[in-house]
């Protein structure tokens, strides 16, 4: 086990070095040991309000992982996920992918807080985020990594990045691909990160349209397994129940491991986009067949593209700014 973990860091350091140095930005570049000398606890402090959270709600280490990622895919990791509405700013939180279903910002709002009380103006709601999200994998069983830190807080946010650039639980393969691609990720960190669908929920509007052969062609949506569509329709029925919630992972729901691609294997993905890894290309169909086999593999790829993932566009030296709180901009 010990040689596990330790071989799980090498790679998580070697996967960051190169984007260390090759994503300079104006004003610097992100490093794990940013905060060290300006917030040495910072990173305790937020590893245990997220622990406190998790302990009382399990779910709320996917809630928190997945708004790491919706903030991520629009304009960067710069926290512009977390900004409330205001006289000048249209607020994410409205869009298609984050209406009803993002959630974890009371959680941020208490990190924040004792942060700002242990070191005033110093740690940005970007990087406790990202902090938040590394902790909540680990915390649910799954892979550690350094954390590259040093972003700051964008002092704007964009509605219609939210509605076009996240991928949506029905979009075709070669869309999310695509969606994917222009972040700067590839095939391997999409099959990657979707494994992250191995803890969390998905609400009945999100793949109701598998259910009753709503595919836009008439036909039958083969790629799901009978009987356990069959299952489904108990609680997502042809009109209503939109918010009821199902596990992404049927298996081990609040466990971070390598089942959702198993499940896939099986036809029992529970939304459209999980599927479509395995049914819609060669490659990608290798990939969830290796990570369903090799959970260490899985694992050591979610690091390295977590850490590429964080590191889309940040925000850093004199650009954006250090929120006092993560839901406005500085006045």
């Amino acid at each position: 086990m010990a040689k596990s973990k330790n071989f799980l860091l090498l790679i998580s350091l070697l996967a960051f070095f190169p984007l260390c140095f090759s994503s300079k930005t104006i004003g610097g570049y992100l490093y794990p040991q940013f905060y060290d000398h300006s917030c040495p606890k910072a990173q305790e402090i937020v590893k245990s309000i997220v622990a406190k959270a998790v302990a009382k709600e399990a779910r709320m280490a996917a809630s928190l992982l997945r708004l790491h990622f919706h903030d991520c895919f629009v304009k960067g990791c710069d926290a512009s996920v977390l900004l409330d509405g205001s006289g000048s700013i249209i607020t994410e939180k409205i869009s298609n992918p984050n209406r009803n279903s993002a959630r974890g910002f009371e959680v941020l709002d208490e990190i924040k807080d004792a942060l700002e009380k242990e070191c005033p103006h110093t740690v940005s709601c970007a990087d406790i985020l990202t902090l938040a999200a590394r902790h909540s994998t680990v915390l649910t069983g799954g892979p550690s990594w350094e954390v590259p830190l040093g972003r700051r807080d964008s002092r704007g946010a964009s509605l219609s990045g939210s509605n076009n650039d996240i991928p949506a639980p029905n979009n075709t393969f070669e869309t999310i691909l695509t969606k994917f691609k222009r972040q700067g990720l590839n095939i391997v960190d999409l099959v990657a990160l979707s494994g992250s669908h191995t803890i969390g929920n998905a609400r009945c509007t999100s793949f109701r349209q598998r259910l009753y052969n709503q595919t836009g062609n008439g036909r039958p949506d083969y790629t799901i397994d009978q009987s356990f569509a069959a299952q489904l329709r108990r609680r997502c029925p042809r009109s209503g129940g939109d918010q009821n919630l199902f596990f992404l992972d049927f298996v081990s729901p609040t466990k971070f491991d390598n089942s959702y691609f198993k499940n896939l294997l099986a036809y029992k993905g529970l939304l459209n986009s999980d599927q479509v890894l395995l049914t819609k290309n060669q490659q990608a169909m290798e990939l969830v067949k290796q990570y369903a086999e090799n959970q260490e593999l899985f694992f050591v790829q979610f690091a390295k593209s977590m850490i590429k993932m964080g590191n889309i566009s940040p925000l850093t030296g004199s650009r954006g700014e250090i929120r006092k709180n993560c839901r406005k901009i500085n006045s």
